[in-house]
C-alpha cells in the first residue's frame, strides 16, 4: 500500500490524474466486486447478472453491490439514505 501510494505521487504514474480520486480508499463508496473470467471460479459462480452485458442492469448491481460492501466493512461511509458521494 505505501508503495502504491507513495508511485501515485510521480509525475505520468497515472495516465488519467482524475481516476485516483474515484478510488475507493479515497472519499467514495467501497469498490463493488469486478466481473471477470471464467464464468466460474474456485467453485464461485461469477453473478449472472455481470454476465448478461446489459450495462444499465449491470451498473444497477454494482451500486447496490458497493452499498451493501461499503454497510458492512465502513458504515460511516453512508448516510441515512445510503451511499454518500461525495
Amino acid at each position: 500500500m505505501l508503495v502504491d501510494s507513495i508511485g501515485r505521487l510521480l509525475p505520468g504514474v497515472i495516465g488519467d490524474k482524475t481516476s485516483a480520486l474515484t478510488d475507493s480508499f479515497q472519499d467514495n463508496p467501497l469498490a463493488p466486486p469486478e466481473y471477470t473470467r471464467p464464468a466460474t471460479w474456485r467453485a464461485r459462480e461469477v453473478v449472472a447478472i455481470l454476465r448478461s452485458g446489459i450495462i444499465p442492469a449491470i451498473e444497477d448491481w454494482r451500486t447496490e453491490a458497493a452499498e451493501r460492501r461499503t454497510r458492512e466493512g465502513r458504515p460511516d461511509r453512508l448516510d441515512e439514505e445510503g451511499l454518500v458521494e461525495k
